[in-house]
């Protein structure tokens, strides 16, 4: 916390820090001069009760004073610290090579966890310069009473046990929160599925208010039952600390009164003690709420050096061969075999299967059979679990991550919908060449999709999406078509993959579509060997690709051209006839 402090401001945080022990200071030297004002008024000495107590009203406006600039410093701190570990958190998400981590349920229990608690997290700057505040004017004030009556040291001592119990009242709630990380995530999602615009239709079209409601209020219940049940515990955990202290200040109070009833001590000495209690009560109280929050904050630091052990441990081993400048044999699968992480079924097994360099292919077979599998791993955003992907015989995991993805172009199912001016939209797909005007047209045009921007009232300047005021909506087809002109921006992939990409359109423009996309793909691939992937449902699309791949169960069960791949009237004649009939008589229809 203080590293995160320290690199945001220097100067501000120096500033801060020495402010805020200033004000530590002050609070005891504040109750010395009440002290001797109040011994100067007893002993009729105007000019030092004058003085003295000028000197405690000029303390307590400087403490207020030094708090008040304290805390400004700390503020312009916390507002880039909130920016910085904000940054860190996309970095995170990111930071893989590949998705592992976004599989894993304790992984999106802590980002949860994490995100909704970030801005608690930098509090933590301003709760250790509170505590070294308080820490400082404790020792302070722990000396003048080592004057007063060497007795006295007990009191401070007495502020140990309710620190404990309010250690002990934390960790019940931090236990508490992460055994309700799922079930709040879930609350979470039901809301943001009820208060989104993309699930607006289906929640009135399928009457589905009532029941997000209910379930929304249902695991809202669940988890104030049990943070309740926990809040509850620690309150009474706190609640013996703090009257084990109020106990031992009493004692001190009337061990001084009694001091000065005897003749032994003066009435000064009281008020200065009276003082001081009620001030290591005070410290005491605001140290425990500090310690306590200090204890969640470390927690979530804890969550975020987890992440950050997750991250590194993701990262592919070094590279040891260069990126070659085309692909001159093809793409090999060598009995591969593949394992989601956390789990223990295989999704993909035996696969083995050259496609060939320049070539078209396609990949068919029902929902679950492992085709989006395929694609992941072509991409590297997992390795296999056994076997391996050759390159021109080279094992892809030796060349570098980063260069293969800069040679891969690709165009999703769930494709994302970036609200920024069109040209960007389009021009995110070959970053470096991201407002070049020509170049977003000329992809567009690759993909089919200049009709799209014949509807948008300011061409690529038009900025896209709801969340502006004069952001422009978009069916799902045009914003399907913007994705596919962004997968067509990068001219000389080695690796295109369409992966589902076009589901918002019929079959007859997916088909003209992926004729386009063949004869430009056949062009590439004679300069750089390049390979394109097709994923779909179609097999009116699938037969004119060089190569079709059906997948079943996890196993590529057959591997042709559609007219051998017929003439076996296998798995693939079959599944063509149905998808041809059904055709014909929707046509008829």
């Amino acid at each position: 916390m203080l590293r995160v402090g320290w690199q945001q401001n220097r100067r501000k945080f120096i500033a801060a820090s020495v402010l805020s022990i200033a004000s530590g200071l002050a609070w005891p030297l504040v109750a010395l001069a009440l002290s001797a004002a109040t011994s100067a008024a007893l002993g009729r000495d105007v000019r030092g009760a004058t003085i003295a107590g000028a000197l405690t009203g000029v303390g307590v406006i400087g403490v207020l004073m030094l708090r008040h600039f304290a805390y400004t410093s700390y503020v312009e701190i916390a507002d880039l610290a909130v920016i910085t570990l904000e940054a860190e958190l996309i970095t995170l998400a990111n930071g893989s090579a590949r998705l592992d981590h976004h599989e894993r349920a304790d992984y999106a229990d802590r980002m949860d966890i994490l995100q909704r608690e970030l801005h608690s997290l930098i509090s933590g700057v301003g709760a250790l310069m509170t505590v070294a505040t308080l820490a400082v004017s404790l020792v302070s004030t722990s000396v003048v009473l080592a004057f007063v009556n060497p007795w006295l040291l007990l009191l401070p001592l007495a502020a140990v046990p309710p620190v404990l119990c309010g250690q002990r009242a934390t960790a019940i709630t931090e236990r508490a929160k992460e055994r309700m990380a799922t079930v709040n995530r879930k609350g979470w999602h039901l809301f943001r599925l009820a208060t989104g615009a993309e699930s607006a239709k289906e929640l009135r079209v399928f009457r589905l208010q009532d029941e997000f409601r209910r379930r929304n209020r249902e695991l809202a219940a669940e988890v104030g039952r049990t943070l309740i049940a926990a809040e509850r515990r620690a309150i009474a955990v706190n609640a013996a600390g703090q009257v084990f202290f109020a106990v031992a200040y009493l004692l001190g109070v009337l061990f001084v009164v009694r001091q000065a009833v005897t003749g032994r001590g003066a009435v000064g000495e009281v008020v200065l003690v009276i003082t001081l209690a009620a001030q290591v009560n005070q410290q005491v109280n605001q140290t425990l709420q500090e310690l306590r929050n200090m204890q969640q904050i470390v927690k979530g630091f804890s969550r975020l050096r987890w992440l950050r052990a997750l991250i590194a441990a993701q990262q592919p081993a070094a590279a040891d061969r260069e990126m070659p400048d085309r692909i001159r044999d093809g793409i090999e699968l060598r009995g591969v075999r593949f394992v989601y992480p956390g789990t223990t079924s295989p999704v993909l097994r035996d696969a083995n299967v050259l496609l060939s360099a320049g070539s078209t292919v396609a990949i068919v077979g029902e929902n679950g059979a492992g085709k989006s599998t395929l694609v992941k791993l072509l991409c590297r955003f997992y390795d296999t679990t056994d076997g391996a992907i050759l390159i021109d015989g080279i094992d892809i995991r030796r060349l570098p991550l980063d260069a293969w993805r800069e040679r891969i172009s690709a165009g999703f199912q769930d494709f994302v919908r970036y609200e920024l001016p069109a040209r960007q939209t389009v021009g995110v797909g070959d970053l470096p060449r991201i407002d070049d005007e020509q170049a977003v047209l000329d992809a567009l045009d690759r993909a089919h999709a200049g009709d799209v921007m014949a509807r948008l009232d300011d061409g690529l300047s038009t900025h896209l999406g709801k969340s502006y005021t004069e952001g422009t909506n978009l069916s799902g087809g045009q914003w399907q078509k913007l994705a596919l002109g962004r997968a067509m921006m990068r001219e000389t992939p080695f690796l295109l993959v369409l992966d589902e990409p076009t589901a918002a359109l019929d079959a007859e423009a997916e088909h003209h579509l992926f004729d386009r996309y063949a004869e430009s793909a056949r062009r590439v691939g004679a300069r750089t060997g390049a390979i394109t992937l097709l994923v779909t449902h179609r097999f009116s699309t699938a037969r004119s690709a060089d190569l079709i791949l059906v997948v079943d169960e996890g196993r590529i069960v057959e591997a042709g051209g559609h007219a051998e791949l017929m003439a076996n009237d296998a798995l693939y004649a079959e599944l063509y006839r149905m998808q041809e009939s059904a055709y014909v008589d929707a046509q008829r229809d």
